[in-house]
């Protein structure tokens, strides 16, 4: 039978884990206000009916999704 032992993070190991976390947590940010600002585009290029800039806009929000 194997001996499972839990071990400490070492200091660097916690620094690399909060930075892999921030920079996850700042992309999800960055996606999501992205987002926002292709829908809002989205719906003016709509009111206006401008179909060349809702294709464009459509095909960004697809990348960004």
């Amino acid at each position: 039978m194997e001996n499972y032992t839990s071990r400490k993070m070492t200091q660097e190991e916690v620094k690399v884990s909060d930075a892999t976390a921030a920079q996850l947590v700042l992309n999800k940010s960055l996606r999501d206000f992205k987002k926002a600002q292709l829908l809002l585009q989205i719906d003016q290029s709509l009111e206006k009916r401008d179909k060349e800039t809702f294709l464009r806009l459509t095909e960004e929000l697809k990348e960004v999704c």
